[in-house]
């Protein structure tokens, strides 16, 4: 993609289109191109309606079912200044919005109006992915190595995400160092340190969106606490500092080796329980097992809206089964990272649990994604983290 375009090829949408833009959205699906003519994969074009009215600069792909991803509402010749400009916004955001950290999200597409691209910090090691045609531009790509490496990291790492570029039609990639050499380190987040492997791990290589909860769920721990789904353990870790024992439970066991080593990092005896969540609670509150505290932080149930009825059965069991455990005045610290499960879909679950096990249910925090995750007003995608603090009694 070229960095410079004074003429920009020219794409057509529909009223529906142009109103979704109109509306406050960056997104018009390909269903709602009406032309395209003279348009490349990845390019820099100039969005009109069909009356011919301009809408805005938007990047382009000839393969992904988001077809357009607005830029600007103005016209941009030259996406080269844009984008180094946007990168420095982004990192002027997290310099006043995290704290007590050197872990956070540095780049988070849409949201800080650079849509395709993921940027991760982790101590002195960064974390890339690459999710459109235009940000895999050659161009694109040294501009953004350039900027990252002018912050000095050790490393650049990318993460590639294969499905992704199939989809849109990219050349296959394998995740591997940009710069440097290291691909390992120490981080921090609330003062609790974390191993780090750029090249393991989901995601990027931790759950950054959490940060924020972490300590929130830390503030009212006490007792003894259950951490179900706990990956490396980052609310159990977290909750160790408050609570008197700490068992943290997944079925990966390479990842709750990690999860140890981030205990021994930190000076920290712990449980750790390779299990089925769901089957590892049910014979827990058979055998009448009790806590003070249960985090509940599963993996997405519901990847498309076809999936929310059979999420939501799964929510439910799962918070029904914890509920059943947790002493009087107990703290159920419960998530959903399932875009298409609302706030209100996840506390009705909650509720009606509470209903089935005549447990009386208080809400303390309705809580999202940590502030380096912002939520784009009017791009409802931007927001998929909810977090519920709720106490418990009989």
């Amino acid at each position: 993609m070229p960095t410079k375009a004074v003429e920009l090829a020219k794409v057509v949408v529909s009223r529906k289109g142009a109103d979704r833009l109109k509306s406050g959205h960056v997104w018009v699906y390909r269903s709602d191109i009406v032309s395209a003519d003279g348009t490349q994969p990845g390019s820099l074009v100039a969005v009109k309606d069909e009356r011919g009215r301009f809408l805005g600069t938007a990047l382009y792909s000839s393969a992904s079912q988001i077809a357009i991803r607005l830029l600007s509402r103005e016209i941009v010749p030259d996406f080269d200044s844009l984008l180094r400009e946007r990168l420095q916004q982004a990192i002027a955001y997290r310099e006043r919005v995290v704290e007590n950290s050197d872990a956070y999200r540095l780049v988070f597409g849409e949201a800080d109006f650079l849509p395709g691209l993921i940027v991760d910090r982790y101590n002195d090691i960064f974390s890339l992915q690459v999710l459109t045609q235009a940000m895999d531009a050659d161009p694109v790509r040294q501009t953004l190595q350039e900027q990252l490496t002018a912050l000095q990291p050790v490393s650049i790492v990318e993460r590639v995400d294969a499905h992704i570029r199939e989809l849109e039609q990219l050349p296959a990639r394998s995740s591997g160092l940009l710069y440097g050499e290291k691909t390992g380190t120490i981080f921090s987040m609330n003062g609790v340190k974390f191993h780090f492997d750029a090249l393991q791990g989901q995601k990027t290589g931790a759950f950054l969106d959490q940060r924020e909860n972490y300590a929130a769920a830390a503030a009212y721990a006490r007792g003894e606490a259950l951490d179900v789904f706990c990956y490396q353990g980052g609310f159990a870790l977290h909750l160790a500092a408050r609570c008197s024992r700490v068992t943290g439970v997944d079925s990966s066991r390479p990842a709750l080796e990690i999860a140890e080593k981030n205990a021994g990092l930190n000076g920290r005896e712990m449980d750790w329980i390779e299990a089925n969540a769901f089957d590892l609670l049910r014979d827990y509150a058979a055998a009448g097992q009790q806590y003070d505290v249960i985090v509940l932080d599963p993996p997405a149930f519901a990847k498309t809206k076809r999936d929310v009825p059979t999420a939501m059965r799964g929510y439910k069991e799962l918070n029904l089964r914890a509920l059943k455990m947790l002493r009087p005045g107990g703290i159920l610290v419960t998530c959903s990272c399932s875009y298409h499960v609302s706030s209100r879909d996840l506390l009705d679950a909650i509720a009606e649990a509470g209903l089935d096990v005549h447990k009386n249910l208080r809400l303390l925090e309705n809580r999202g994604q940590s502030n380096d995750h912002p939520i784009l007003l009017r791009v409802p995608e931007t927001a998929y983290l909810k977090c519920m603090i709720v106490h418990v009694s009989d």
